[in-house]
């Protein structure tokens, strides 16, 4: 709660509520949710961004059946971005890591799988054998397809709300 001479705002994390309309009051409005909207932004963007490394890494390594050291990279540099959107993200939210939400449980669930694939596929070009590198793409389309739900579910409630 904000107090300013006879001036009253409530600001709560998602949301600034004008009690008594004032310019000061309203400044202290406008400026919340500008900054609310440039956290928005930098979230879509880093989610954005996982998007397109995990995608590049995962169908490259598809289409040359053989997993190079750079599909690793562009594992390791997607699990990056989708954690730091994700950390972003529940910033915005109400209640984030909110299990019984359908969201939050399958985007927990994919950033786990991101992150196993990411260090087996690092294991594999370290030490793994030729045969098991030629097969790991097999894996790797399963878990970018899970991966997709959390990322379409969330732009889906993002349009609707």
């Amino acid at each position: 709660m904000f107090l300013r001479r006879d001036v009253a705002c409530s600001v709560s994390t998602n949301t600034a509520y004008i009690i008594k309309h004032n310019k000061n009051c309203h400044y202290i409005h406008r400026k919340i949710l500008f900054a609310m909207s440039k956290l928005l932004i930098l979230s879509t963007v880093l989610i954005t961004l996982a998007l397109v490394f995990y995608t590049t890494g995962i169908w490259s390594e598809r289409f040359s059946k053989y997993l190079k050291g750079w599909h690793v990279a562009s594992f390791w540099t997607g699990f990056v971005f989708d954690l730091s959107g994700t950390w972003s993200m529940g910033r915005l939210s109400e209640h984030p890591l909110n299990f019984l939400d359908l969201h939050s449980l399958t985007g927990q669930i994919a950033l786990w799988l991101m992150l196993i694939h990411a260090v087996w596929a690092t294991y594999v070009v370290r030490k793994g054998s030729e045969g098991v590198r030629k097969k790991f793409h097999r894996y790797s389309l399963t878990v970018w397809l899970i991966w997709l739900i959390p990322y379409f579910g969330g732009m889906i409630m993002g349009m609707t709300h």
